[in-house]
């Protein structure tokens, strides 16, 4: 990936478009929303893929990333907790445990930062 400088950002073009990522909002994505938003839906993705091997139905899955960062420090983010939301889904929680699990250990971004972000989860089914 290349990235070129703009006035108030960086900008790439990768297959599925060209990202803007800035320190500021107005211009661009910024960068610890795109570094949580990886953590999620990395997670989201590989929970998805176990759901469906062990061939467990479901209607619908909502993350909700919250996140912590350290103000007195580079303002780098410190914890992330994911809520998940798992919509008519045909499994029992003893279950979805053990499937938190395995996306855990499965999930390349979750392992990437695991030893320098907390990050915790919690989910329901509705």
């Amino acid at each position: 990936m290349e990235y070129k400088m703009k006035e108030n950002s960086f900008v790439t073009d990768l297959e599925f478009g060209e990202l803007e990522v800035s320190g500021n909002a107005k211009f661009g994505f910024r960068p610890y929303q795109l570094l949580v938003s990886s953590v999620a839906v990395c997670s989201g993705g590989v929970l998805r893929k176990i759901l469906e091997k062990k061939r467990i139905s479901y209607d619908d899955i909502r993350i909700q990333a919250d996140v912590k960062r350290n103000e007195a420090g580079a303002n780098e983010v410190t914890d992330i907790h994911l809520h998940f939301k798992l919509f008519q889904v045909n499994t029992t929680e003893e279950k979805l445990e053990k499937i938190f699990e395995l996306t855990r250990k499965n999930c390349p971004i979750y392992q990437s930062v695991k030893d320098s972000i907390r990050i915790t989860e919690s989910f329901e089914c509705m």
